[in-house]
């Protein structure tokens, strides 16, 4: 099950108590202060991990705790360190701190094995062999272990590709992306079978590839959470380009685009100013007698009206594809240079 969202509360580990202990040994009846010092807690630390694609293992957790530091002992042997807790998550997690109602982002999570503490373990308190001094020989007092610290996060999901796939419920879009990578969404003839997002990885030759995002298709209104609204059009907000896949068969290819654009824009004001490749799909569900007409017809519309270039498409006979392919990965090659 794919899960985007969750809410979570970490607490550190206490710091263990500082002792209080005198050296007890034949033939010296009253030694000095050996009470060592406590233990550090354990910290709450999230790491990256790029084998993970969802946040289901914290859906239902309540409270996530690292280990208390363990209490100082005589003869100045200092407590263990407390045991810390890891959170893997996902590349592309952003985290929120909403303790006490507030909303501030942490950071956020976009390498692997990268090390975030969420929440620092108490320090460890010093024992009293720490507070001797030439006026004050025998100190009868140790300082405790600092406090845990606690927040309550906010776990969002923003996946990381390089092509974020835009389109009309029923646009062929998981076809298209199973036709390219190994990805297998559900695919059928209706609208919305695509209910949550999925990755490919497409090969271009032996040594190169990019990565593209096939989310549920965006209806309009989709901004103000019509259809599966917002919930994942933020997975696209961290694609270098966008490919908008119009249906063939529409009544106005043209106007679908622009509404798509539209509720990109509408959700983020930058989102629909990326760069982007415009496909007509499922060209084989044309008659070839009228398709090539019918492609001059609408590639003179979108370049009268918006300058726009398409590339006619069908990923069920494949024609085309490799030509998608190619220029794809020359848009996001050319992303990755100019960055």
């Amino acid at each position: 099950m794919f899960i985007d969202y969750a809410r979570i509360k970490v607490e550190s580990g206490k710091g263990g108590d500082g002792c209080i202990s005198f050296h007890r040994e034949k033939f010296i009846p009253k030694g000095g202060p050996d009470g060592g010092d406590g233990g550090p807690g354990g910290n709450v630390i999230a790491i990256g991990n790029e084998n993970i694609n969802t946040l289901i293992d914290f859906r239902y957790s309540k409270l996530i705790k690292a280990q208390k530091g363990k209490n100082g002992q005589g003869n100045n042997r200092t407590g263990a360190k407390g045991i810390n807790r890891y959170l893997h998550l996902p590349l592309g997690t952003i985290i929120y701190d909403i303790t006490d109602g507030k909303h501030e982002k942490i950071d956020e999570v976009t390498i692997h094995d990268q090390e975030l503490i969420l929440a620092k373990g108490g320090n460890g308190g010093r024992g009293n062999n720490r507070f001797k001094s030439a006026t004050h020989q025998s100190p009868r007092y140790a300082k405790p272990g600092g406090d845990a610290q606690y927040l309550e996060l906010e776990l969002e999901l923003k996946l990381m590709a390089d092509v974020g796939l835009v389109g009309f419920p029923n646009a062929g879009k998981s076809t298209l992306i199973s036709r390219v990578s190994a990805a297998h969404p559900k695919i059928a003839d209706y609208k919305f079978t695509t209910l949550e997002p999925s990755l490919g990885v497409v090969r271009i030759g032996d040594y190169a590839s990019f990565v593209m995002a096939d989310i549920p298709g965006i209806i309009e209104g989709a901004h103000d959470g019509r259809g599966l609204g917002i919930q994942f059009l933020r997975h696209i907000q961290r694609t270098k380009i966008l490919l908008f896949m119009i249906d063939i068969n529409s009544i106005d290819p043209v106007k679908d685009y622009k509404t798509l654009k539209e509720e990109l824009h509408l959700y983020d004001k930058y989102l629909d100013k990326k760069s982007h490749i415009i496909a007509i799909s499922k060209i084989d569900t044309v008659s070839e007698e009228y398709r090539n007409e019918f492609l001059v017809e609408i590639q003179g519309e979108f370049q009268q009206q918006l300058q726009e270039k398409i590339i006619p498409i069908s990923s069920v006979t494949g024609e085309n594809i490799k030509k998608l392919k190619t220029k794809l990965y020359e848009v996001v090659n050319k992303f990755d240079l100019d960055k």
